[in-house]
């Protein structure tokens, strides 16, 4: 699948807001994401690639745990976002390493040696060639070691209308964009307030939102509306294409009918 480049979101414009707000309590979230998903209480002596690292939280919660961690993105504004927090948090700091780089370019991916721990949530599908940074990724890993990935939810005709919306989205100039953006933010948080106010919890989710998931609801919104390139694949073909490379699953968690990410920890044999 080949993309211009006008058709890529760009996601570090997003990340940027998002570190305006990060607090110690979603540092500590992160790090409780990783401990819980890849079954450690500490990453100390290990190597961690995180691939489109993205706002850098997950970089920084992988040194926290006393990784090695080398932290690459497509997006220039990622970059600059993860290199923000290695400065306020590990300034001079040789073992965390940031770079520019893209996952499909074979080239650059060569010149990484295996990691204990490659990590890449929610990022493989928007690269505009999913199974071929399938391939690329999978030999990053060492023996034994771990990948985990968030891939998002095949739901068959629903998908494809959202990467109908996601692409014109991206092709439409920024003062139109809104007529897009307005329709699509009603159609998704509709269901949620009408099932908060069955609950006699008017607008709980609302509030609870930035402290949960660390963005708002409206830049989240813009975040999945813009988020093109798009693919999305079922948990048994993600689960296949890396058990034919050699790989067990350890965890899941499918979306079920939503439209959201299938997350998996593979172990390589």
């Amino acid at each position: 699948m080949k993309n211009n480049k006008k058709d890529r979101f760009e996601f570090g414009k997003n990340w940027s807001r998002f570190l305006n707000s990060l607090s110690q309590e979603r540092i500590d979230e992160a790090e409780k994401s990783l401990k819980q998903w890849l079954n450690v209480e500490d990453l100390t002596g290990k190597s961690f690639l995180d691939i489109g690292s993205g706002s850098g939280l997950f970089s920084l919660a992988a040194r926290n745990m006393g990784a090695e961690v080398f932290s690459f993105d497509y997006d220039q504004d990622s970059v600059k976002c993860t290199k923000y927090l290695k400065k306020k948090f590990y300034k001079d700091d040789d073992k965390w390493q940031i770079e520019q780089g893209d996952v499909l370019d074979k080239e650059y991916i060569s010149k990484f040696h295996k990691y204990d721990i490659v990590y890449s949530w929610g990022v493989l599908h928007h690269t505009g060639d999913m199974y071929q940074a399938f391939e690329n990724v999978h030999d990053l890993v060492s023996d034994e070691g771990k990948l985990f990935i968030a891939i998002y939810n095949d739901q068959g005709r629903r998908s494809r209308e959202w990467r109908r919306i996601k692409k014109l989205y991206n092709r439409c100039p920024r003062c139109l964009r809104g007529f897009i953006l307005i329709p699509c933010f009603v159609k998704i948080w509709t269901p949620m307030v009408i099932y908060d106010f069955t609950q006699f919890k008017p607008f709980h989710t609302w509030r609870n939102y930035k402290s949960t998931r660390g963005m708002s609801p409206w830049w989240d919104v813009v975040d999945w509306v813009g988020g093109y390139p798009f693919e999305v694949a079922k948990p048994e073909e993600v689960f296949e294409f890396f058990y034919k490379k050699g790989f067990t699953l350890e965890k899941i968690k499918t979306a079920g009918k939503g439209y959201g990410c299938n997350q998996f920890v593979f172990r390589k044999e």
